[in-house]
């Protein structure tokens, strides 16, 4: 293997996912796999990392559907109730001349959640199939994900903010839609799908090459 193949696996190191520390792989056989430090399990790996990014990306992409069809708020005024969908919110803003607020809403609330769905969806793939192509690049695309992520509850709060506003000033009745509860769940899956996948799984096939195995 070479130099620059050389990773805490090949030379029987463990991670500690709790506090990062590296600990000798003899040290972990004589203390049951304990993080020294911090007293935590350690793992080469994450546990069941494929199996719980799947299960989490599955039930992601299920109520994604819901999440744009349903409406995400009720506005009740004067006795008229208004409901909107996520796409209904934004062409709303772009007939109102909201063009800039519109762009932020569809890119956060329709095309993030997608583009994690679908990214995290090709890594995972590119995991199983061991592809070796371009693994700096995938990972980049991971931790591009991961980043991404928090910005996709910027409806929820503009929800939240639009209702605390009304009520405080008694004009209307806002309320949440079944659309926003599964945007929302969309979002935390998709957290959660991120952290659970492994990226150092990317680098595994490379160095299955490496050994010629």
């Amino acid at each position: 293997m070479s130099a620059a193949g050389v990773t805490a696996k090949s030379l029987g190191a463990l991670s500690c996912h709790v506090c990062g520390l590296l600990v000798s792989g003899s040290y972990s056989a004589a203390h049951s796999a304990r993080c020294p430090r911090c007293d935590a399990a350690l793992h080469s790996r994450k546990v069941n990392s494929m199996h719980r990014t799947w299960a989490l990306l599955i039930a992601a992409g299920v109520l994604y559907i819901p999440a744009n069809v349903y409406p995400v708020l009720t506005l009740v005024s004067f006795g008229r109730a208004t409901t909107n969908t996520i796409m209904g919110g934004v062409i709303e803003l772009v007939h109102s001349g909201q063009i800039v607020i519109a762009v932020i809403v569809f890119v956060a609330s329709v095309f993030v959640p997608i583009f994690k769905i679908a990214a995290l969806l090709f890594l995972v793939l590119s995991v199983q199939l061991r592809m070796k192509a371009r693994p700096r690049a995938r990972t980049l695309l991971y931790r591009f994900t991961e980043f991404i992520g928090r910005w996709s509850m910027i409806d929820i709060f503009m929800i939240s903010i639009l209702i605390a506003l009304v009520k405080l000033q008694a004009l209307a009745t806002v309320t949440a839609g079944p659309g926003a509860i599964a945007f929302a769940a969309v979002v935390i899956l998709t957290m959660f799908a991120a952290m659970t996948f492994d990226p150092r799984l990317i680098w595994d096939a490379e160095g299955e090459d490496d050994d010629g195995r």
